[in-house]
């Protein structure tokens, strides 16, 4: 079990209000951590396709980081960053993916997609979350920028999606013309 004492800057929750702020500070660390993971990736990435995806995803994430510092603001609020355990557990776990399959070009941007997607689906969850919540506190101009984000979120998975069938297929050709020069 996690202590407070653990997790400086934390303070107890009192109410709804304080209950969001926490929110939108776990999800603004989740944004930076997903960034520095995407420049990562982008740079491990050959596939044109999926470079230019992830190089478009982190102009987004950019301005995701930049639309929540935005939901601190009108809150009244500093942005503060909120250690989000599920976020650095994804990435912990596509780095590991990535050193297992550095050595398979086509099987590591299978992977980078599948990763990907798991990060763009855990952030669709957060924001529709976060819009119910700042819905029901009547916050307007804090529905928008999440929805902005969460518009940005559906979009980037759905081309991911779109985009998986055809690394299937090439790790599959890739695949066979191995298993073949093996006989």
């Amino acid at each position: 079990m996690v202590q407070l004492t653990e997790r400086p800057g934390t303070k107890k929750i009192a109410n709804s209000q304080d209950k969001f702020i926490y929110e939108v500070g776990v999800m603004y660390d989740a944004e930076n951590r997903f960034l520095e993971a995407q420049q990562m990736i982008w740079q491990c990435c050959q596939n044109n396709q999926l470079k230019s995806l992830v190089e478009t995803h982190i102009s987004e994430t950019e301005q995701q980081i930049s639309n929540l510092e935005q939901v601190f603001n009108i809150l009244g609020k500093q942005p503060q960053r909120i250690t989000c355990d599920a976020a650095a557990g994804v990435i912990s776990d596509g780095q590991k993916f990535m050193l297992l399959a550095a050595d398979s070009q086509k099987v590591l941007e299978q992977g980078i997609v599948g990763g990907q997607l798991t990060v763009e689906h855990l952030e669709i969850a957060c924001y529709r979350s976060l819009i119910k919540c700042a819905e029901q506190m009547e916050q307007k101009q804090v529905v928008q920028l999440l929805q902005q984000n969460l518009q940005q979120e559906e979009q980037t998975a759905q081309k991911l999606e779109q985009l998986m069938p055809q690394l299937l297929q090439e790790t599959k050709s890739g695949d066979s013309k191995t298993t073949a020069k093996s006989r």
